[in-house]
């Protein structure tokens, strides 16, 4: 009889609350951080009655995201075939839609960018799959758009404007709804609408071409550690493995790094150097905001596409530091940030410091997106098309 009851009282959407539940917690404490445990506890259950609906935590991880690109698939797919028949009128709706889904799952927008890679490998290729079914549709109604774009052209700008809408996972900054989501369409619509350079298939990426010294064995150490970071996280990373990376044993690694936080600090010391550098040089060099801006894009740029590794681990590592260094680092990111706001308000006094900040955002992920998707990297002129889809961003932001 208490069997039967307990059963008749257990809700029908018991699956659903736990990944609710999992998903706050992941937002909140990072994936490594988070136990069965937790989840369960969280959502009112015993650890042991988890089991019954998923096989461990990172079932439930793939389960929760891969809901969420159903959301956003069942949200869009209207405003996405309209596309199709009528690719000027449909682009603007569907761009808003695409903003107000991504504002309205903004922690699983977060979860995405910065837990994905701790999906089961099966989840990641299903979320691929399913993803890029949508992508292909909005390719088709973006070359009705711009027929004049190849291929190759046409996926980096709709790659772009995904990075726009993904922007708010890498944030706080927020607006009234009626002024949020039209803002984040509008940044979107720039940069599909963006003027792209001519193809330079003879020219090397300047990034790339630039001499390098030989690299000593802390440096390798250093290079093969923010790799690792990035591809798995600070906690799935050993020192033995950053050891294996290089061709060192394990313990070899002490006598270069105290630790495997002291690579950590290492490499987001320098991320936060280069970034300051960059901005000063650009700061020193300008004529007015409006130049300043521009120089700061190219900075920007350059120095992602010579740190890509570095400026992922700066991104979404910072909380795995010592206190102390961590918030140290933190000051510098939001520093840097707001030297972008403040220039951009400079040029346009009536935009609302949230409204410059979700533009100056929505202007980096796009620069941080795109050099980490190995079908962009290799293109001969990613780091103009980088800089002019950032400037379009803002030069967007400070129409007002």
């Amino acid at each position: 009889m208490t069997t039967e009851i307990s059963r008749a009282r257990r809700p029908r959407n018991r699956k659903a609350q736990l990944a609710e539940a999992a998903a706050e917690l992941f937002g909140r404490r990072g994936y490594h951080s988070v136990g069965v445990n937790d989840i369960a506890a969280a959502a009112g259950i015993t650890g042991p009655a988890l089991y019954r609906h998923f096989q461990n935590k990172q079932d439930v991880l793939g389960f929760v995201l891969l809901t969420g690109v159903d959301k956003l698939a069942e949200r869009v797919h209207d405003a996405v075939s309209a596309t199709e028949d009528a690719p000027e009128r449909g682009l603007r709706p569907l761009l808003l839609a695409a903003a107000e889904v991504s504002i309205e799952q903004r922690a699983l927008t977060a979860l995405w960018r910065w837990q994905g890679r701790h999906l089961h490998p099966g989840d990641q290729k299903e979320i691929r799959r399913r993803a890029g079914a949508l992508l292909g549709q909005w390719l088709t109604g973006l070359r009705g758009l711009r027929p004049e774009l190849d291929a190759g052209e046409a996926d980096l700008l709709c790659f772009a404007a995904l990075s726009v809408f993904g922007s708010v996972g890498d944030h706080h900054a927020t607006l009234p709804r009626d002024e949020f989501a039209p803002l984040l369409a509008r940044l979107g619509e720039a940069v599909v609408r963006a003027p792209l350079p001519p193809p330079e298939p003879s020219a090397a990426p300047a990034w790339r071409a630039r001499p390098q010294a030989q690299p000593t064995r802390r440096e390798e150490l250093l290079s093969a550690a923010t790799r690792l970071f990035r591809e798995r996280g600070f906690h799935a990373v050993s020192m033995e493995d950053i050891g294996a990376a290089t061709g060192i044993a394990g313990p070899s690694i002490y006598r270069h790094f105290a630790s495997k936080s002291d690579i950590l600090l290492a490499a987001s010391r320098r991320m936060a150097d280069r970034l300051t550098l960059g901005l000063e040089d650009s700061l020193a060099a300008a004529s007015d905001p409006e130049d300043a801006l521009r120089r700061l894009a190219r900075s920007y740029v350059d120095t992602v596409l010579r740190s890509d590794d570095l400026i992922a681990v700066y991104a979404s590592e910072l909380a795995n530091l010592p206190e102390r260094d961590g918030k140290e680092l933190r000051r510098l990111q939001r520093g840097y940030v707001a030297e972008w706001v403040r220039l951009l308000r400079e040029l346009t006094p009536a935009l609302s410091e949230p409204a410059a900040r979700i533009a100056v955002q929505a202007a980096l992920t796009v620069v941080n997106d795109i050099p980490r998707t190995r079908r962009f990297s290799a293109r001969p002129t990613l780091s103009t098309e980088l800089t002019g889809l950032a400037v379009a961003v803002i030069r967007e932001a400070a129409r007002g």
